[in-house]
């Protein structure tokens, strides 16, 4: 498989002089075309700040960070986020959807930035993949009358509306009960399976785990395993 990205010798301090925090200490990590990984370790082993830097939202202390062939520790800030928009999708453990606008608003938002304005085509690719995500019917809900279940499916559609290669997920399931949490990972390992989207996704939970076909240990600001 072909390398999507690799990260060498990350080091990233918080502070300076006595009060400075290394919080990662010479992290090197590659992901290839088409995996699934799940990211494990303790709070503050440093997978929430790798998980930033490699979504291009900051910039690491040192070291170096190639995805698709661009070096991204060089690109300015105009340059990161459109490759940001174009390349990596992103859910979090807490949906962040627009409670006033419906699921599919939510959905093509990252393509209406994009554009400038809502597409034809990009509402069609919204209604897709809701469709895709079990949410035929609830296409023009406001996200604020959706279930958590139904929201973050909303969120994991809205992370693929612009086709990424890469899709970062902290802790998706963290806030959903075990049956929305088996369903959510579901759907993902199917887009990952048939569209060879390349997944990392930050849990603590095992079984979340599980669903990865690669884990990706860190403690202490370091890969460990």
């Amino acid at each position: 498989m072909s390398a999507l990205l690799e990260v060498r010798d990350l080091v990233k301090t918080y502070g300076s002089g006595e009060a400075a925090t290394r919080v990662l200490r010479g992290l090197s990590l590659r992901l290839d075309t088409g995996e699934m990984a799940a990211l494990l370790g303790p709070s503050g082993s440093g997978k929430s700040t790798l998980l930033t830097i490699l979504g291009t939202l900051m910039k690491p202390t040192s070291g170096s960070h190639v995805m698709l062939g661009q070096d991204l520790i060089a690109a300015g800030d105009r340059e990161l986020t459109a490759f940001r928009n174009l390349h990596i999708g992103f859910v979090f453990q807490f949906h962040n959807l627009l409670p006033d606008f419906t699921a599919l608003e939510n959905v093509i938002f990252p393509t209406s930035v994009r554009e400038g304005r809502e597409t034809p085509a990009a509402r069609e690719r919204g209604r897709d993949l809701l469709v895709r995500m079990g949410l035929g019917d609830r296409i023009d809900f406001p996200s604020a009358n959706l279930s958590g279940g139904q929201k973050q499916r909303v969120a994991v559609a809205r992370a693929l509306m612009n086709s990424p290669e890469l899709v970062l997920a902290d802790e998706p399931t963290g806030n959903l009960d075990r049956a929305s949490a088996m369903q959510v990972m579901e759907l993902i390992g199917q887009i990952n399976r048939e569209e060879g989207t390349t997944f990392l996704i930050s849990t603590h939970d095992e079984k979340i785990a599980g669903f990865c076909r690669r884990q990706i240990v860190v403690g202490d600001g370091l890969v460990t395993g």
